[in-house]
């Protein structure tokens, strides 16, 4: 074992014993997410509860028009849904799942943010029984607008 790898492993080492708290702390920071929705809407309360059932911390305002909100977030019209949410400084638009939100914190694409424009029946927080429309995640921002994924 060479002396920069006896170094490296010392550091982590000490990092994990130190750390774990710190790596906590950082990854809840990260999973801060801010939502702005009508005060009506429950799938944008569903919505949330699913963002919280995946180690999301929300801040949710309620907020009469979204209209100034999704303008100010640059969501136009045809991708815009029902809520905005903003996280490490990407938008998130209507009923994206968790796991494409953590997945696009991990990746970190040029962009503004991601999208599902329109409300699917069966995306998180549209669940309706066992009936599931196919949907996609929509990757947005000066780039274009891409597929991020897609669901059944």
């Amino acid at each position: 074992m060479t002396i920069l790898n006896r170094r490296s492993l010392l550091l982590s080492a000490g990092a994990a014993l130190l750390g774990g708290v710190v790596s906590t702390t950082h990854a809840s920071e990260l999973l801060a997410i801010q939502v702005y929705k009508s005060p009506w809407c429950g799938c944008c309360g569903a919505w949330v509860e699913h963002l919280q059932s995946h180690g999301f911390t929300t801040e949710v305002f309620d907020v009469e028009d979204l209209t100034p909100v999704k303008s100010h977030y640059g969501v136009s019209p045809k991708l815009q849904s029902c809520h905005t949410a903003v996280v490490n400084g990407y938008v998130i638009e209507g009923h994206v799942p968790a796991q494409d939100i953590k997945r696009l914190l991990e990746e970190r694409p040029e962009a503004t943010g991601l999208t599902v424009p329109g409300m699917p029946i069966g995306s998180p927080g549209m669940e309706q029984g066992d009936h599931q429309e196919a949907y996609a995640v929509l990757l947005f921002g000066e780039n274009g607008i891409s597929i991020f994924s897609q669901h059944p």
